[in-house]
């Protein structure tokens, strides 16, 4: 039985994602062991999230440069309102939530309806949500409530381990997230989009409302991301989640979503992120070599999937012509 073309990328990155675990567990005692998995979403739950949320923008043929300072200001302005104001959680989430959201729609717009490029827009929302962290404060802001620490100590029990209630968040966003992909008209619009936003006009599909709406999905991911960041790391700071937009990025292309649009899965981006998890533990169980060594082999292993979807696309359009 031959394997449709359009799941090649996700086959492969799954064939990868196996055969990294494999060698984990074949050079390291303890790699292979359900824990050493949980650990993987305990410490990527985070960037899981909000890879969620580019790969429907990637998916429209766009991009998100803003998510990492959008998670560093939900971290600021949860943590200000928290500890130095004083304001309820059950009040702060659901509004860093919003804001999130209307920072994702209110640069949608702008791409959109002045048809300025994805990169420009996000660009200048990355700027801009960064500097706002600092209007809050420069320095670090310690978050010592007891919900935010309860949240941050619960285990949750599962065979032969256990994970931390920020990955039930994330792995429910996923579900969801699976969902509005593959069996909703928002989903199939997006996918419609991405391959040819021209087509999808002559075809009356609502292009304008569903670009919004990506980039409205991919701030609140974003801003739940910040929550879920805010909950690992019981602070806010201007400089978290420093460069996570580029990490992001190359989860979800490793998870083989083309970067041009119309083609891609979530359960591929889930894989990405998982990959990048595998490669930062084995550096972690090396011991001997420099937390720089991620970076490398995540940049080795983009040119690879780039040229890999090149060489899909072109042999795509050779087919069809």
């Amino acid at each position: 039985m031959l394997l449709n073309r359009k799941y090649v990328p996700v086959a492969v990155t799954f064939g990868l994602l196996a055969t990294m675990f494999a060698a984990g567990a074949f050079r390291y005692t303890g790699f292979f062991s359900m824990q050493v998995f949980y650990n993987l979403l305990i410490d990527n739950s985070f960037l899981l999230i909000t890879a969620v949320g580019m790969t429907f923008v990637i998916l429209s043929g766009g991009i998100d440069l803003s998510v990492g300072s959008v998670i560093a200001l939900t971290t600021m302005v949860s943590a200000s309102l928290v500890e130095q104001h004083g304001w309820p959680p059950a009040v702060v989430i659901p509004l860093v939530l919003v804001m999130g959201s209307l920072f994702g729609a209110t640069m949608g717009a702008i791409i959109h309806y002045f048809r300025i490029q994805p990169f420009i827009v996000t660009l200048a929302g990355m700027f801009l949500a960064r500097g706002l962290c600092y209007l809050i404060s420069i320095d670090t802001i310690t978050i010592k409530n007891a919900s935010y620490t309860w949240v941050a100590q619960t285990k949750v029990s599962l065979p032969g381990g256990y994970v931390s209630i920020n990955v039930m968040i994330a792995l429910v966003v996923v579900l969801l997230a699976l969902y509005l992909a593959h069996y909703t008209r928002f989903g199939r619009n997006v996918y419609a989009i991405g391959g040819s936003e021209q087509s999808a006009l002559l075809m009356g599909l609502p292009v304008a409302q569903s670009k919004v709406l990506v980039y409205t999905l991919s701030g609140f991911c974003s801003a739940l991301a910040g929550v879920v960041f805010t909950f690992y790391m019981l602070s806010g700071y201007g400089l978290h989640a420093m460069g996570l937009e580029l990490d992001t990025i190359a989860a979800v292309v490793i998870g083989g979503t083309l970067l041009t649009g119309g083609v891609g899965y979530i359960v591929g981006t889930f894989l990405g992120v998982l990959i990048q998890g595998v490669i930062q533990t084995i550096i972690s169980f090396e011991g001997t070599l420099s937390s720089w060594w991620t970076k490398i082999v995540i940049g080795l292993l983009l040119f690879v999937f780039i040229l890999f979807q090149k060489v899909l696309s072109e042999r795509r359009i050779t087919v069809k012509s």
